[in-house]
């Protein structure tokens, strides 16, 4: 399909006329971090996401702007002209646009009209393949829909007529079809919490056997999936594409110390990301908001990098989690340093070397900078490591399997006696608990 893309620009301190919404409340526009010309190179490339043929962009810059149509009726007209001669049959609005909006300026255009947030959906809708993934799609897509039922589909004019002695002038089409959504709703929450008490059950696990889980998180496209397998071996899909994959992806990992680790992948984040896409994806995010040590991994390359961290960051707050670099677990990891290279290079070495965060300089591609970001996360891990030497007495079978289950073995050896000698790993606050059971169990602490 043939699509016109173009991004509005409002004055600061502008925010889109809403109508009243218990999921959509009436925002305040943020003072714009990214520049015009990458916001439409953005939503240029969304629309390329899902094989739409952009035959026209502009950005347009709006003095006032008009709750009915958001933009005037100039530039209405102006589009207008641009789609009759372009035969184009899609319009997207790199903006939030109210329901009365989009249904004003499809009647004004007589073409399809998608807003930021019903772009990303689509784009959602395309990539999930698990079935955890399509529920959390089809989520976000009822919870959009549901303050969107004003549009003027006929079949909303009609009503049902009653039946039996009490029918009545019978139930507006609009009301079923807002019930029908509800009941859908409600039907995908309960089944999306029964795949978050199953992350929970594998959570607890992963306590249990204290392995650290290291969850990697990042601007949409910023090379995560490429590292992940970097790091992993493993065969994600790594696309030059926005939201390449969305379905969370987890690999164990064992460092250079022994230490083994769990590796979780995530859907990438974007600027002005629907909130609720949040909500819905939570029961994946459940693994960020969970995790031992998040890396945020940055595209430094690009001409935006400080906006699409600050981005990320507003996401990762929304999830409640504390970015500030001394109160929280998160490591700064820029990536796709292969495509900077001469003096820029230089600035940016400089650059790593004095910023707060203590960022680690990484390549997924080429693999530069690979063996530090895993001693880096090692050492992090490490902060409250305590070393244990145990011995077992040699019929003691059971101590040795639950050593093995529930701590990090780094030596085992039997001595002469037949006894076995093992040096374990545990976190520092776990030292006094694991060694009474040992104790009791007829082992030897030291």
């Amino acid at each position: 399909m043939r699509a016109i893309v173009f991004v509005p620009v409002l004055p600061p301190g502008f925010a889109a006329v809403r109508l009243p919404s218990e999921t959509e409340p009436n925002p305040v526009a943020p003072a714009l971090k990214h520049s015009p010309r990458d916001r439409l190179a953005e939503a240029t490339g969304l629309a390329q996401a899902i094989d739409l043929d952009v035959c026209h962009t502009a950005i347009i810059q709006i003095a006032t702007p008009k709750p009915a149509t958001l933009l005037g009726s100039g530039k209405v007209n102006e589009i207008k002209t641009a789609i009759e001669e372009l035969n184009a049959g899609l319009v997207i609005v790199d903006h939030a646009l109210t329901p009365v909006q989009q249904r004003n300026l499809e009647r004004a255009w007589g073409a399809k009209v998608l807003d930021r947030t019903g772009l990303i959906l689509e784009i959602f809708g395309r990539r999930a393949r698990t079935r955890e993934g399509v529920l959390q799609v089809e989520l976000a897509h009822l919870t959009y829909q549901r303050s969107r039922l004003v549009r003027s589909w006929t079949h909303l004019e009609r009503q049902r007529g009653g039946r039996g002695f009490l029918g009545g002038p019978g139930e507006a089409q609009i009301e079923l079809d807002r019930r029908m959504l509800e009941e859908r709703i409600e039907a995908i929450k309960r089944d999306l919490e029964k795949v978050s008490r199953t992350r929970a059950l594998h959570r607890v696990r992963r306590t249990r056997s204290a392995t650290p889980v290291v969850a990697i998180v990042g601007y949409t496209n910023a090379g995560k999936s490429t590292l992940f397998n970097r790091l992993t071996g493993a065969g994600v899909l790594a696309a030059d594409q926005v939201f390449a994959t969305l379905d969370p992806t987890m690999r164990a990992i064992k460092l250079e110390s022994g230490r083994r680790i769990v590796l979780s992948d995530t859907v990438g984040f974007i600027s002005d990301l629907p909130t609720m896409l949040v909500a819905a994806f939570r029961a994946t995010l459940e693994e960020v908001i969970e995790a031992d040590l998040i890396l945020h991994v940055r595209d430094i390359a690009h001409p935006e990098s400080e906006a699409q961290r600050s981005d990320v960051e507003a996401v990762l707050g929304e999830l409640g989690i504390d970015t500030v670099p001394t109160d929280r677990e998160i490591l700064e990891v820029w990536n796709k340093i292969d495509a900077i290279g001469g003096n820029a290079r230089q600035e940016l070495l400089n650059s790593a070397r004095f910023a707060e965060a203590s960022p680690v300089l990484v390549s997924a591609i080429t693999g530069e900078g690979i063996g530090e970001l895993l001693a880096t996360i090692d050492t992090r891990l490490g902060r409250n490591d305590a070393l244990l030497e145990v011995t077992v007495p040699a019929c003691d079978g059971r101590t040795l399997a639950w050593l093995h289950a529930e701590t990090d073995v780094l030596s085992r050896h039997t001595g002469e006696d037949g006894d076995t000698h093992v040096t374990i790993r545990i976190e520092s606050e776990r030292r006094t608990h694991i060694a009474a059971r040992l104790r009791e169990a007829g082992a030897t602490v030291r």
